[in-house]
């Protein structure tokens, strides 16, 4: 009898994960993606999104515990889509990347044999995320909820604390809803596009305590805001500013392109790999700090840098490796293309007498190829879509002496390498990954080549 068939309940083991956080099983010689488990589970499993090779499925029922499960710390792990992997003891979670890190580089750059340095592991696997966002809703009874959404679908989960956040950030959460609640503020609808707070953004700074608590709105058109956010300020000593950012348009991207301090500071101040940071609520900024700070220090040791060196930094953002290593060569180059990231960054330096760095607006693949420097090592920090053609064809143009390429996303380094590598103009000297992200599937990664040509 045939079992492949959609709402079938078969059981199976656990073999593996996938680099999507699912374990994965087999059926009748064919793949299994089932959510919430982990290698070593034997399960019974209703198959769904049933396909020719593979299928997904939805547990059942644990029949075997896997040795590397563990009770998550948050009672609603298995329902909110913030995180993949709290019923994974964290050993096995540094064990599952550092995999998915030799399976990519192997399958979709065809380096074999390669070394791989065992995974830079977080400081503490929880408490760690130093900015959350969370998408705001209500109840059934109309209360005011905030969190985020089971994976694979639209209903919100509402959340009162989250032990994978900064512990400061808790009490924020509760209270902020009441207070949303006491206003009478309409919480906006996606699909009549009616409503007015969108999401509630929090960002802290680890070494400083200081927070900047950001809405995201339709618009500016909120009865009581300024009063409510200076009782915010007043209320919470940690808080140092309240903003408003602007998104009137229907769509699933979080923040708009306008920001607006209604109370306190536009900023936080962080302290980070020995300089002082100004980060605005809707900055992109490393979410665990320490991790972060770690990578850096294996650049440093890495590079071995004398001080003589021309680098370039692109996909800049506000600094935070362009910064750290400006006063260990002699000139660097940031290139970015937000403009708001570029000017935070030029502040950023200033504060902090660095006078050797410069920042340059715009695309990358635009601005590399028409830089007039030669220079000897390129950090790349590209996004998860990983770097355009353009940007991998002006370095092998260039032929800097050295590339550091910074990865969120391993099957774009991947296949970047290998465009970089492919005929033995680059080689690779190094590969470190590092924990980002506790309790999700996420890995970064930090590849290090050298010219050979």
């Amino acid at each position: 009898m045939d079992d492949w068939q959609q709402g079938k309940v078969v059981e199976i083991k656990i073999t593996d994960l996938s680099d999507t956080g699912d374990g994965v099983g087999r059926k009748q010689e064919r793949v299994v993606f089932v959510p919430d488990t982990v290698p070593g589970d034997s399960v019974v499993v209703r198959l769904t999104n049933v396909k020719h090779q593979y299928a997904h499925g939805k547990i059942q029922k644990l029949i075997k515990s896997s040795p590397q499960r563990v009770r998550p710390s948050c009672i609603v792990a298995d329902k909110c889509g913030g995180c993949q992997w709290q019923h994974i003891h964290y050993n096995y979670q540094l064990k599952a990347k550092q995999n998915q890190v030799v399976q990519a580089l192997g399958r979709i750059g065809c380096f074999r044999g390669i070394s791989i340095d065992p995974i830079l592991a977080a400081p503490s696997p929880l408490n760690y995320r130093n900015k959350v966002t969370y998408s705001l809703g209500l109840s059934t009874t109309g209360g005011i909820q905030a969190g985020y959404y089971q994976k694979g679908s639209h209903k919100l989960i509402n959340l009162n604390q989250c032990p994978v956040q900064d512990s400061r950030l808790n009490h924020f959460l509760a209270e902020i809803k009441k207070d949303i609640q006491r206003r009478n503020w309409k919480v906006y609808d996606e699909k009549l596009h009616q409503g007015q707070i969108r999401h509630l953004s929090l960002r802290i700074g680890r070494r400083t305590g200081e927070v900047l608590l950001t809405l995201v709105v339709k618009d500016e058109n909120i009865s009581g805001i300024v009063e409510q956010a200076q009782e915010w300020l007043d209320h919470y000593p940690l808080l140092v500013g309240v903003m408003l950012n602007m998104n009137g348009n229907r769509t699933n991207t979080i923040f708009g392109k306008e920001t607006h301090c209604i109370a306190g500071m536009p900023y936080l101040l962080e302290k980070f790999a020995g300089l002082e940071f100004q980060i605005k609520g809707s900055t992109f900024f490393q979410v665990y700090t320490e991790t972060a700070e770690a990578l850096v220090e294996v650049i440093k040791s890495e590079l071995k840098l004398k001080g003589s060196e021309v680098l370039v930094d692109t996909y800049c953002g506000i600094g935070t490796l362009t910064l750290p290593l400006a006063k260990k060569v002699w000139q660097i180059t940031g290139l970015e293309v937000q403009a708001e990231a570029v000017a935070q960054a030029t502040l950023n330096a200033k504060n902090n007498g660095i006078q050797n760095a410069s920042f340059y607006v715009g695309a990358v693949e635009t601005i590399l190829p028409k830089i007039h420097l030669q220079p000897d090592i390129v950090l790349l920090d590209p996004p998860r879509k990983g770097c355009d053609i353009a940007v991998i064809e002006s370095l092998r143009q260039s032929k800097p002496k050295r590339i550091v390429y910074l990865s969120c996303k391993v099957s774009t380094l991947a296949r970047d390498l290998k465009l970089l590598c492919h005929d033995g103009m680059y080689t690779i000297t190094r590969i470190q990954p590092a924990d980002f992200f506790p309790q999700t599937s996420h890995v970064e990664v930090a590849a290090f080549l050298s010219c050979s040509t």
